[in-house]
């Protein structure tokens, strides 16, 4: 399959998953970018021979620059090289893996571009999805999910009409700490909170996870990307990860999409769509499960969840507010500056502090992404 991909975040858990897609199916790889992991940057420049590589850390580009003199690869820098790979015209489809806000303005610039996005950087849509939306929409611009469950929702639109769906069930894993009270959670460790049962992951993504953020933030995402209210978005803790999420129609019958937990089904079908081809994972066994279980989610405990419901609902600059703050507070904790429980509990507060405001253009995610990163400094006093 003749596909031209540029890889943002090619050396995360995402990044790597998809470039083995990209080998399994023979995409050409036109950019790679990463943030702190030059060494296996290196290695996937030298296999992959993009003509095009980011390091988004200014202080490894000379370093970078120098191990790959001999290979004739443009190498960039920070947001502009971003950016830049983000809107070559080479791409068929750029996939957006990186983590956290500075993912926002490549998905922005890709888009301007003409350009088709698969998107698994949550926080694009979380603090700027009234604005993506938009600009996807006027520039015919298609954005493929690469969320298990936001995936597993597009699949389960597929040869129906849209008009007819009644509601979406995102399931969640539960995380780590899943039937804990808030008490018993106060003196977790960060090893412990690191401790999935079922995903590999980030560092940053596996603590959402556990504070049940991560299912927080695609609940906003899934409001943007189907174009649906809060009350149509319901959330069940499921453990096994088997069914990674469901629609339900108009005449109430459910369509759910299963496989095995592994993130190369969904990033798949974000670059082969509408194909399906073999994919580089295991096939899913019902009988190996034997039972599969659905409960729900304990919203006061993890604060960070209803917090992320009660910010979209809000609407405005509520969702950026709320996942900026989150950015910096599990950054604090993973610096053992403040405890786990402390992620929901300053989380929670941003809705109560900051007055409604909107969001109009990428300005005013800025302002608004500045302002809870502050307010987070000012409480654990950094």
């Amino acid at each position: 399959m003749n596909k031209t991909v540029s890889v943002l975040g090619s050396t995360g858990s995402i990044g790597t998953q998809s470039l083995e897609v990209c080998e399994k199916h023979g995409f050409r790889v036109l950019g790679l970018s990463a943030n702190n992991n030059i060494d296996l940057l290196e290695q996937q420049t030298r296999k992959f021979k993009p003509e095009y590589i980011c390091t988004y850390n200014k202080e490894n580009y000379s370093e970078l620059k120098k191990r790959l003199s001999d290979t004739g690869v443009k190498v960039l820098c920070d947001m502009d090289g971003l950016c830049e790979i983000s809107s070559l015209e080479q791409n068929d489809i750029v996939l957006n893996s990186v983590v956290g806000m500075v993912g926002l303005l490549p998905t922005l610039t890709a888009i301007n571009a003409g350009k088709d996005v698969a998107l698994a950087n949550k926080e694009t849509l979380v603090a700027g999805g009234e604005i993506v939306m938009s600009s996807a929409k006027e520039k015919g611009v298609t954005i493929y999910p690469v969320d298990s469950e936001h995936s597993a929702i597009f699949q389960c639109l597929q040869g129906n009409k849209r008009e007819q769906l009644s509601k979406i069930i995102l399931t969640a894993s539960g995380g780590p700490f899943f039937k804990k009270t808030y008490d018993e959670l106060k003196n977790v460790t960060k090893a412990d909170a690191l401790k999935h049962p079922n995903w590999s992951m980030g560092n940053k993504i596996t603590i959402d996870s556990a504070t049940l953020m991560n299912k927080g933030l695609e609940f906003i995402e899934a409001k943007w990307l189907f174009d649906l209210t809060p009350e149509q978005i319901e959330i069940v803790v499921h453990r096994q990860s088997v069914v990674h999420s469901a629609v339900e129609y108009n005449d109430y019958s459910v369509i759910a999409q299963l496989g095995v937990p592994d993130m190369k089904i969904p990033i798949q079908y974000a670059l082969l769509y509408p194909d399906r081809l073999e994919c580089p994972t295991k096939r899913l066994s019902l009988t190996d499960y034997g039972s599969l279980t659905f409960e729900k989610p304990d919203y006061e405990t993890f604060k960070c969840l209803s917090s992320a419901i009660k910010a979209i609902k809000l609407g405005g600059a509520y969702p950026c507010l709320v996942n900026s703050a989150n950015e910096e507070a599990v950054k604090a904790f993973l610096n053992d500056e403040i405890k786990f429980i402390e992620i929901g509990d300053i989380v929670s507060s941003v809705t109560e502090k900051f007055a409604p405001s909107r969001i109009n253009c990428y300005d005013d995610v800025v302002k608004a992404d500045n302002s809870a990163r502050n307010y987070v400094r000012n409480i654990i006093g950094k």
